[in-house]
């Protein structure tokens, strides 16, 4: 498993645990509002905890782009720090 692959399971497990599901039931694109029945309470918690534990800040502009894991690893990855 390479880090990309590492990144995307750590954070299945974090998005299932905010969603309250299990992280086998998370796919990639399975959008957060239709599937798993999220508010944006959900959501904010889900930035919340990415900022904690990734030291990142994701701006809350882009909150409604963030409908599924896949746009979640994404903002995450584009937000990181280069280098």
């Amino acid at each position: 498993m390479n880090s990309d692959e590492k990144l995307l399971e750590d954070l299945r497990e974090m998005v299932a645990e905010v969603l309250e599901v299990e992280p086998d039931e998370l796919t990639d694109t399975g959008d957060f509002v239709e599937d798993y029945e999220a508010d944006s309470l959900r959501a904010i918690e889900i930035l919340a905890r990415i900022d904690k534990q990734y030291k990142i800040e994701i701006p809350q502009t882009e909150l409604p782009e963030l409908r599924n894991l896949k746009a979640v690893h994404a903002a995450l990855t584009r937000h990181a720090p280069q280098g």
